[in-house]
């Protein structure tokens, strides 16, 4: 019997195509999807052919304001882009947990009505706080935790966003209680926002909390972190990643280098603001033996005298470019971290804010690439790395594995399928 269910992702680009992924696949097996969405991401979920509802999470604006307004917020950042995890907590860290709060108090006005209008039978929610009219509607929710598995706590693994090694308990503590400390204000503000609309405070540090029903995290086993309390699977499953599909891409020709190497670099849509990084980085490749595509985002303008061995787009449709290429640079978002994996790419992670610094660590903990500053490094460092992931063949063999083990699962089928289960289960 056809359900409806509703998918309402972070107003992310990386929760966003995530969800994408799975609800094509929950579409694939004749059920009505829908998407609650934030209004700039609209016309993303429409491009893809599903129905979105909008919820506004801050002060209704047009949308090139609101566009305007994230691009300020993360251009006014970019000098705390050079400072560790820890130091950017009183400023980036601090400044999103205060937006992303305010962000669930203004999806409360909508999400009532807007749920009572569609009538979902299922809701999957892919962010990092609580929206209460969820809880409330009385149909079962399943998380998606589609950025790094710390997302949920364990004490023997490193914190959300500290970039923290999986042995390093000494600064894992110090980031913990740095972060608490910091929060304790947003946070009471927000347990006072679930008073009223009673529900019970959370723990200082907790925002959001594991549904009864299933939590899917797209984080790959090859990487995941060793627990002290492994995660049940009738209540956790890990997806392998959820790689959605996208038009195919052709490499095009390049004036020079055309039988060496190809590279792909790209820092999201926000890190595309950190021009100057980025034209540091086409500069340096552009003295080596490879080719690279690199996405520069809304910049593209602002670049001159580009070499013959670079192209740079606005946009590509990554998940038809990395299986193409020999390595890719990004900033650790987990859509290009997990891209990588699934189609077995060495990646050097420079990153910059949030779960990029998890994504980084465990990417060169693991053996699947490289953890890299954005600033403080060598042209002759970056070549030695390139070198080593193109030509190495243990890492080569590694990243195959873990290919070969992400593909066999369908991430995306494998959603639908317990997603399908779930509705089974709850008919009626």
């Amino acid at each position: 019997m056809t359900k409806t269910v509703a998918f309402f992702p972070e107003a992310a680009f990386g929760p966003a195509l995530n969800s994408v992924g799975i609800a094509q696949a929950v579409k694939a097996l004749g059920h009505n999807v829908v998407f609650l969405s934030d209004p700039g991401f609209v016309s993303v979920y429409e491009g893809y052919g599903f129905e979105a509802h909008p919820i506004n999470l801050s002060e209704p604006m047009p949308a090139e304001q609101m566009a305007k307004f994230w691009e300020d917020f993360i251009n006014g950042h970019i000098p705390n882009f050079r400072k560790s995890p820890y130091d950017q907590i009183d400023n980036y860290v601090k400044d999103c947990w205060q937006a992303i709060v305010e962000s669930a108090k203004w999806a409360e006005k909508d999400l009532p009505g807007v749920l009572a209008k569609i009538q979902p039978d299922l809701i999957c929610v892919d962010n990092v706080i609580l929206f209460p009219a969820i809880k409330h509607f009385g149909k079962p929710w399943v998380r998606i935790i589609s950025c790094s598995e710390n997302e949920i706590e364990d004490p023997k693994i490193p914190p959300h966003l500290s970039g923290c090694r999986q042995d390093d308990y000494e600064a894992q503590q110090a980031f913990r209680d740095k972060f608490n400390e910091v929060i304790k204000p947003i946070h009471d503000d927000f347990n006072a926002f679930l008073a009223s609309t009673g529900e019970e405070a959370y723990p200082i540090g907790q925002f959001f909390e594991a549904s009864p029903y299933m939590n899917l995290l797209l984080y790959p086993e090859p990487v995941k972190f060793n627990r002290s309390h492994p995660l049940p699977p009738e209540q956790f499953q890990y997806l392998e990643g959820c790689v959605r599909k996208e038009a195919p891409y052709e490499v095009p020709t390049f004036a020079r280098n055309n039988d060496k190497p190809l590279i792909y670099i790209s820092f999201g849509s926000l890190g595309a603001g950190d021009t100057d990084l980025l034209k540091r980085l086409i500069a340096t490749i552009g003295e080596l033996p490879y080719r690279a595509l690199v996405n520069v985002g809304d910049y593209k303008s602002t670049y001159e005298n580009v070499p013959g061995n670079v192209i740079i787009e606005s946009w590509f449709p990554q998940p038809s470019v990395i299986p193409q290429v020999d390595a890719v640079i990004h900033h650790g978002g987990n859509n290009s971290f997990t891209e990588c994996l699934y189609f077995g790419k060495p990646a050097i992670i420079m990153p910059y804010v949030w779960d990029g610094h998890d994504n980084a660590t465990r990417v060169d903990e693991t053996g699947h690439g490289f953890k890299m500053p954005r600033y403080d490094w060598t042209n002759e460092e970056l070549a030695a790395k390139l070198d080593f992931m193109i030509n190495d063949r243990t890492m080569q063999e590694k990243l195959a594995a873990t290919s070969k083990h992400m593909q066999s699962q369908n991430g995306p089928q494998k959603a639908a399928g317990i997603l399908d289960a779930l509705l089974a289960k709850n008919a009626g």
